[in-house]
């Protein structure tokens, strides 16, 4: 009898899970030169049993090079579970796989991710689907996971009860997010390409909302680490110089195709892998981290986990939707924010509301920058303002503000608009 394989992925599918693949092992390589073995793998213990609500920086919890480690075995072990499910390798893949890689340094680690994973397997399995069908929900779904990890290591509750409890309440939540995130894009209409996040938030509110009813409330969590501005930028900007030359290596006239990337709106679903080729897309990932790398480092903000994974999840959402044009009118709006309202630009909320705020790109490629400029303003309001609702257990805070700022702000610019309409 013949063994067990996973189904097969296309030739370019296998190219893009191994150039994933390839950046996650190099985030484990890092954090070994950045720590030695021992204290990367009592890192990586601090890390697994530590509260993750926001913001929690694993650099601050095990160390730079538990956190790397961390962030790269989790994205490796999910590149296997996408080959093994056999599934397409488009441009919503690479971004939920970034998003891992990102959120690996604050918030989702080696363990906290799999029950939801496990969830919406089940879900698939009822549903009588295919599990690749469903895979980046799963992996986009882990913005969840801190559920797990404030259940599961509650001094509220003994052990006994508190992991039965946290591996439940993942499964439902699991269980629950596709059918959910499917009815709740149509209020965004994919103006918020973190439709996860909105997702994310409303249902974690009513998790924290039941939790809070019994007597549990989640206590919040600040761990932002400063200091490593320099070593931490030189990473970054090695894996954005060397994502340009693959993707040149790929197709030298790679710069042709950024820019027709540039030219769409990143409404979403896009697939930038799918209409304008691998090696263009990585260059104009590559352009993305660049640009978002520096602005922390030209309003002065910190470069650690939470920040890396806000660059990443920019860079990995350039192959679905963002690229060079649309997002940097979020940035600017965000930054006018900071101008006119009682928070600096380098506070760690803006920083991140900056960041995470392009979810919103696809208005200023559709609308115009002006419009964008717009939206980041009112974002950086917003940002501030809903972390109380999921009580911090959301890691996608600002996927949720944001899916709200484009459910209000997008019919009110069809309305005044007087020739254009929504496609």
């Amino acid at each position: 009898m013949n063994a067990v394989t996973a189904p097969p992925i296309h030739h370019a599918g296998e190219r893009v899970l191994c150039i994933v693949a390839l950046y996650a092992a190099a985030f484990v390589a890092a954090g070994f030169a950045f720590d030695s073995p021992d204290r990367i793998l009592s890192g990586l213990v601090e890390i697994v049993v530590s509260r993750d609500t926001l913001t929690t920086d694993y650099m601050g919890v095990g160390g730079i090079g538990a956190a790397l480690v961390n962030a790269g075995l989790l994205t490796l072990m999910s590149c296997l579970v996408y080959w093994r499910a056999g599934a397409t390798m488009n441009g919503s893949a690479v971004a939920a796989l970034f998003l891992v890689l990102g959120f690996g340094l604050f918030g989702k680690n080696i363990l906290n991710v799999w029950f939801i994973v496990a969830g919406v397997l089940l879900y698939a399995k009822f549903k009588r689907e295919r599990f690749a069908t469903h895979i980046n929900t799963a992996f986009f779904g882990a913005a969840l996971a801190p559920i797990f990890s404030e259940v599961a290591f509650s001094t509220y509750l003994s052990r006994p009860v508190s992991l039965p409890l946290a591996a439940a309440t993942c499964l439902v939540i699991g269980f629950i997010l596709a059918p959910v995130a499917a009815r709740l894009f149509k209020a965004h209409e994919g103006y918020s390409l973190y439709n996860m996040g909105f997702t994310a938030g409303i249902i974690g509110a009513l998790v924290v909302a039941l939790y809070r009813s019994y007597g549990f409330v989640p206590e919040p969590v600040f761990i932002w680490t400063t200091g490593n501005n320099l070593p931490l930028a030189a990473l970054l900007l090695t894996s954005f110089v060397s994502l340009a030359a693959v993707g040149f290596f790929l197709d030298p006239r790679a710069l042709a195709g950024v820019g027709q990337i540039m030219k769409q709106t990143g409404q979403a679903p896009s697939d930038f892998i799918g209409t304008c080729g691998l090696g263009p897309t990585l260059v104009s990932m590559s352009l993305t981290g660049v640009i978002s790398t520096g602005y922390v480092l030209l309003v002065r903000g910190d470069l650690n986990g939470p920040t890396l994974g806000a660059i990443l999840s920019v860079v990995g959402f350039a192959a679905a939707g963002k690229h060079s044009r649309n997002i940097v009118p979020i940035m600017v709006g965000v930054f006018a924010g900071s101008l006119f309202k009682p928070w600096a630009a380098e506070d760690p909320s803006m920083v991140l509301a900056a960041l995470f705020g392009t979810t919103l790109a696809p208005i200023a490629g559709r609308f115009g920058w002006h419009w964008g400029v717009i939206a980041g303003f009112i974002h950086s309001s917003a940002a501030q303002s809903v972390g109380d609702v999921h009580g911090g257990l959301v890691l996608y805070n600002n996927g949720f503000a944001a899916g709200l700022v484009a459910a209000v702000l997008t019919p009110v610019i069809v309305a005044v608009r007087r020739t254009d309409k929504v496609d």
